[in-house]
């Protein structure tokens, strides 16, 4: 594997997956895992975020009450509304969050680093490469799956039309650059039983137990 260049640098491999929103990341993610992977989940953390207190407060000072539901907690639906559709918005918002984001990405990474668990240690963020990331990554494997499966997986899961999606992801590389930074690359456009043996291999490759 290629040494990483970054501070974080550890005895384990660090993957990073990056591919379009609805590719199945974590449907790949999964799948390490069944092999001793340990998955730090971008999703998860951008939750956690806006969970917490100093942020939440920020966010109600910039963006007012109206964001918050009944409860004082964030509704994300109603934020991202607002910020991915100003660009100078959403940046804003990542200002806030990157920084406690990446801070738990770095302590997360170690304690996998430390658990005799893990064969491997698994970044999955949509935003890895646009936030910088992915120098916390051994190898970049880009998840491919075409458009209109991906807008099917989105509209199921998440409910979001393809208006939606589209100003995500104008808030993202391309999905071309994004390929252009992977080292490997999976198809998920096909069943979980098509999906597993591309894993398999990839770890093979990186003379890893599969």
């Amino acid at each position: 594997m290629q040494p990483r260049i970054t501070e974080w640098a550890g005895s384990k491999p660090v993957i990073g997956l990056v591919g379009g929103m609805g590719s199945g990341k974590s449907e790949v993610a999964a799948e390490f895992a069944r092999h001793g992977g340990c998955i730090v989940s971008g999703d998860r953390l951008g939750h956690e975020a806006l969970r917490q207190p100093a942020i939440r407060e920020q966010v109600a000072r910039r963006w007012g009450t109206e964001v918050l539901a009944g409860d004082g907690e964030i509704e994300r639906r109603k934020l991202g509304a607002i910020v991915f559709a100003a660009p100078a918005q959403r940046r804003e918002l990542e200002a806030m969050v990157f920084p406690w984001i990446e801070q738990r990405i770095r302590e997360e990474i170690n304690a996998a680093m430390t658990d005799p668990n893990c064969q491997l240690i698994v970044l999955d963020a949509a935003v890895m490469l646009e936030a910088g990331w992915a120098k916390a990554c051994d190898r970049l494997v880009y998840v491919e799956a075409p458009r209109g499966l991906r807008l099917k997986r989105l509209a199921e899961q998440r409910g979001w039309s393809t208006k939606d999606v589209t100003a995500r992801e104008n808030a993202q590389l391309s999905l071309t650059e994004k390929a252009s930074h992977a080292h490997d690359a999976v198809d998920n456009s096909g069943s979980l039983e098509q999906l597993r043996p591309q894993v398999q291999t990839l770890l093979r490759q990186w003379g890893l137990r599969a």
